[in-house]
């Protein structure tokens, strides 16, 4: 589990440069905690199967393990997204790589029998395309998509509960502000002054996250 901090994802700048000492065990698990999912969530909608994403999970983290060293922690010399992410890409590629060719032949044949259906289309009928861009474009949206989490799960830890609950069912869930109210059991009224007043907190742990992700 992530650590109990006022950042959930730290000032990343400082966690790479803990992680150069191969012996500092905490840093080396809170960089796990932290980024496993959006790696994992990667290479299932680059195309692999679970436990293809798993094994490219696994052997990223190896990457940067390996490759740490030679990383300049400074955002002038360049983005660590960026470099997180080519490493995943070449992980993926790895895992494709390794693949049967009946396996690969069987996955294209069910595309080819039905290219409407979302069955052949699914993580595991999906071929991940090698291309940059391609990939490029499933990271920023994983990305995306890790940063409201984690924006998330900081609003809940600094709000009362019920508040919590009635900010999530309306504003994530698009539920009704009436069907919200009989929920939490309170006033419509009510709904709308929490939207407002975590919606100002949570835009601001947005933007805090975004800025120490660049």
């Amino acid at each position: 589990m992530p650590h109990e901090t006022d950042e959930l994802i730290p000032t990343r700048w400082t966690l790479i440069k803990r992680l150069k000492h191969w012996d500092d065990h905490e840093s080396w698990r809170e960089f796990f905690d932290l980024y496993w999912k959006l790696i994992y969530g990667v290479a299932l909608k680059s195309g692999l199967t679970p436990t293809e994403a798993q094994e490219a999970v696994q052997e990223t983290v190896i990457s940067v393990c390996k490759n740490i060293a030679g990383f300049q922690a400074d955002p002038a010399r360049g983005s660590f997204k960026a470099w997180l992410m080519k490493l995943t890409r070449w992980r993926i590629i790895d895992q494709v790589r390794k693949r049967r060719p009946e396996e690969v032949a069987r996955f294209h044949k069910a595309r080819s029998h039905d290219a409407d259906s979302s069955a052949t289309t699914s993580t595991i009928g999906r071929i991940p395309d090698p291309s940059a861009n391609v990939l490029e474009a499933i990271w920023d949206g994983e990305w995306e998509r890790n940063l409201l989490s984690a924006a998330l799960e900081k609003l809940e830890r600094q709000v009362n509960a019920r508040h919590y609950q009635i900010f999530y069912l309306h504003v994530i869930k698009q539920y009704p502000v009436e069907k919200v109210a009989q929920v939490a059991g309170v006033e419509p009224d009510q709904v709308h002054l929490v939207k407002h007043r975590l919606g100002m907190i949570f835009r601001s742990a947005i933007e805090e996250l975004e800025e120490k992700m660049k």
